[in-house]
């Protein structure tokens, strides 16, 4: 479940390994890329942490955050 604290929506997430966190993260990469909506994130061996803002709003939280954060769950 996504969390919004600090004026960003953060989530983390855990995988088997660094290989299935890393193409956890190249899914999340092509569609942040095609929303032209970028996250801040994390990665260290299985662990994948999000945050998401949208800058152009004065780094609040925006539907634009909420859709790709419904994206990134879909990727799972």
């Amino acid at each position: 479940m996504w969390k919004q604290e600090n004026n960003r929506l953060y989530k983390k997430f855990e995988f088997e390994n660094f290989s299935a966190a890393f193409a956890f993260m190249t899914r999340v990469a092509l569609e942040a890329e095609k929303m032209d909506h970028h996250p801040l994130w994390t990665n260290v061996y299985n662990k994948v942490e999000i945050w998401l803002s949208t800058h152009d709003a004065g780094d609040t939280v925006t539907d634009k955050d909420r859709e790709l954060a419904e994206k990134i769950d879909g990727l799972l």
